[in-house]
């Protein structure tokens, strides 16, 4: 059964609530030998590991023909849910993009706020146990839509339906590589791999670290944990409560899957109709077991306050009165029926989202992280003439002297070409 605490168990709470994930030296040193080593040797040392590791035979690049020739063998009703998917996640992308703005400060002083799309960016799709078409969909179709040219994608075993996706999404370019080495190879790029602007994409934890290793030098998307559901209700059915908790579970053994509830009766319904549906062994008992938890609050207000300060990456929550308080998830399902498996494939919003407590400072992927915004300013000579002394005011009182100068300089200058 699935534990049942009192929300007065600060103890329990805080190891729950604990999500920094645990410092592996030993795992940090292959990496960043893996890492030094691709980044050194290029191709060579790069096929090497792909052999190795993921049992590649053939060339590292999956030819277009290929690719087309994989997709054909996918299922018809495979192939529209993937576009389905695909049109989805493109009309919630578009919404998300920045527009190019021009902002009048004051008289003669304007800033333009111009969006630029990253030249190149690599999606990394995971090639575990199941193939990940989803995957790959929501971090290459946000990039093509805020316009990134070239958009790299690496899987270790591109299964036929992931390079369906890659068809449906636009992808430039597919490499049959995957784990630490293929982010060394992003970031730093060898002969056949571009370097890229950013890494994006969800992978085990030899691509986490790998990710934060390089991250000094290549962007990354998030310091990723374990995936993680907190569900907010007393009232949703509990049978689909529970198949949602177990879904949860499903993604891998360190998945955290919570329920908070304000009634003990209903947390015992939900554990026992979990017990019910899930088999004793198997990775989703074990992560269920091992990291999940029914929460039994006092109030809604605590109920509320305690989702807040989990920061979860997903939040299921029954009554919008309670979901406009959550102001720290990286995604809420608002209603009974907005099951949280839709948002993992088609509902058009990003399933790649912060985990660890993240959702306190940032939000899902989006088409936002693969732009730049370059401010652009201009100032008219009056617009000069007005800000001279406040900006060498300030300048002089940080001890910049130069500053102050190279403003009077221009100042003057202006004056005596009238």
């Amino acid at each position: 059964m699935l534990p049942i605490v009192d929300s007065s168990d600060a103890r329990f709470l805080d190891a729950l609530i604990e999500r920094r994930p645990s410092r592996d030296p030993a795992l940090r040193r292959r990496v960043a030998a893996i890492v030094e080593a691709v980044r050194k040797g290029g191709d060579a040392t790069l096929e090497r590991y792909a052999r190795r590791f993921d049992g590649l035979l053939g060339p590292i690049e999956v030819p277009r023909r290929e690719m087309e020739e994989a997709a054909r063998t996918v299922p018809r009703a495979v192939r529209r849910a993937v576009n389905v998917a695909a049109r989805n996640i493109r009309v919630v992308a578009r919404a998300q993009l920045p527009r190019t703005s021009v902002i009048r400060v004051s008289p003669g002083l304007t800033v333009r706020e111009r969006v630029v799309p990253l030249d190149r960016v690599g999606c990394y799709v995971p090639g575990g146990r199941y193939p990940l078409p989803s995957s790959l969909l929501m971090s290459v179709v946000p990039a093509k839509i805020a316009g990134v040219h070239e958009v790299i994608a690496v899987c270790p075993s591109p299964a036929p339906v992931v390079m369906a996706a890659a068809l449906a999404a636009g992808v430039t370019r597919l490499f049959r590589v995957g784990g630490a080495h293929a982010i060394a190879a992003l970031a730093y790029g060898t002969e056949t791999i571009p370097a890229v602007d950013k890494i994006v994409g969800p992978g085990n934890r030899y691509v986490a670290t790998a990710k934060d290793l390089v991250s000094a030098d290549c962007a990354i998307d998030f310091h990723a944990g374990p995936s993680e559901i907190v569900v907010l209700t007393s009232s949703a059915p509990p049978s689909w409560v529970a198949s949602d908790l177990i879904a949860q579970a499903e993604h891998d053994p360190d998945a955290r899957a919570i329920l908070v509830t304000t009634s003990r009766d209903y947390a015992t319904r939900v554990a026992r109709e979990v017990a019910a549906r899930l088999p004793a062994a198997g990775p989703a008992a074990s992560a269920l077991y091992q990291h999940g938890a029914i929460v039994v609050c006092r109030t809604e207000d605590e109920a509320v306050a305690l989702v807040n300060r989990i920061a979860p990456e997903h939040v299921l929550c029954s009554r919008p009165r309670l979901a406009g308080r959550l102001t720290r998830a990286g995604t809420v399902f608002l209603g009974d029926r907005t099951v949280p498996a839709a948002g993992d494939y088609a509902t058009g919003s990003n399933h790649v989202l912060p985990t660890a407590g993240a959702a306190r400072f940032r939000g899902g992927l989006s088409a936002a992280d693969f732009v730049r915004v370059i401010s652009v300013q201009t100032m008219s000579r009056r617009a000069l003439a007005s800000l001279a002394t406040t900006v060498t005011l300030l300048a002089r009182a940080e001890g910049l002297e130069a500053h102050a100068a190279s403003v009077e300089a221009r100042a003057r200058g202006a004056r005596e070409r009238r």
